[in-house]
């Protein structure tokens, strides 16, 4: 894993403290100064930093399906099932659980040929069925896909990397994120000629990103014709937070 660190945005507040009050003309006391009014009293620094870690993805998901034509909407809907149940059974061989199947998708659709200047004709029926396959263990991804193919699966929509647990890795980043902030409050701070009195509020945000190659159909569809495995690459997530701080300055 590595840490890194980028610029944030800034913004620098200087406010003069409040003038001396004026003599008064009667005995009453002055009325109490607003709660809200006192960050005006005071120089303040609204900063932001962020922290990043590059991780290795241990889970993939990945959508799939079958896709299925027949004269009748029952045919359709027919062959569909059969095939979809010996891709399910193929999952279950290769491993993976039923927790982590989960249909996404399901269509029946009236199929048309058009002809210039004729009705449209119904040519038949098309059947999709697509599920989101969860694999917890990258150690059987090319197999599972493999297997889906093998079985029947004619359909492979996409595949996304991720963290089977998130918070280690989001940890690291905040402490990036702290670090950064930190940094960034002492080096405004000396360059206006304060010091950093208290942190006042603090907010975070969290993001993941990895860049996902397309995995073209054709490609996956001549696995079951090869004798080793689909090699699928999971690459690396950068996992980040993004933090907001807003400190107070002392001379």
């Amino acid at each position: 894993m590595k840490t890194l660190m980028r610029a944030g945005v800034l913004s620098l507040s200087l406010a003069a403290l409040a003038p001396a009050a004026l003599a008064q003309t009667v005995s009453a006391p002055a009325p109490a100064a607003p709660a809200a009014d006192s960050m005006f009293r005071a120089t303040t620094l609204n900063l932001s930093g962020l922290g990043e870690v590059d991780v290795a993805p241990d889970m993939a998901s990945i959508n799939l399906g079958v896709q299925t034509e027949a004269p009748t909407a029952q045919a359709a809907m027919q062959a569909n099932a059969q095939q979809m149940s010996r891709v399910m059974a193929a999952l279950n061989r290769a491993g993976i659980e039923g927790r982590d199947i989960q249909t996404s998708n399901l269509n029946l659709n009236a199929q048309y040929d058009y002809v210039e200047n004729q009705p449209p004709r119904l040519r038949g029926y098309q059947a999709s069925n697509q599920v989101t396959v969860k694999v917890r263990d990258l150690s059987r991804l090319g197999a599972a896909v493999d297997a889906t193919v093998n079985a029947g699966a004619n359909q492979i929509n996409s595949i996304s990397f991720g963290l089977n647990d998130r918070s280690q890795a989001e940890n690291q980043a905040r402490q990036a994120a702290v670090r950064d902030l930190q940094a960034k409050a002492q080096l405004y701070a000396q360059a206006t000629g304060y010091r950093v009195g208290r942190l006042v509020t603090l907010s975070e945000g969290t993001s993941y990103s990895a860049p996902q190659p397309p995995m073209p159909y054709m490609a996956m569809a001549r696995a079951e014709s090869m004798k080793d495995s689909t090699p699928v690459s999971g690459g690396e997530l950068t996992v980040r937070v993004d933090i907001s701080g807003l400190y107070e300055l002392t001379r």
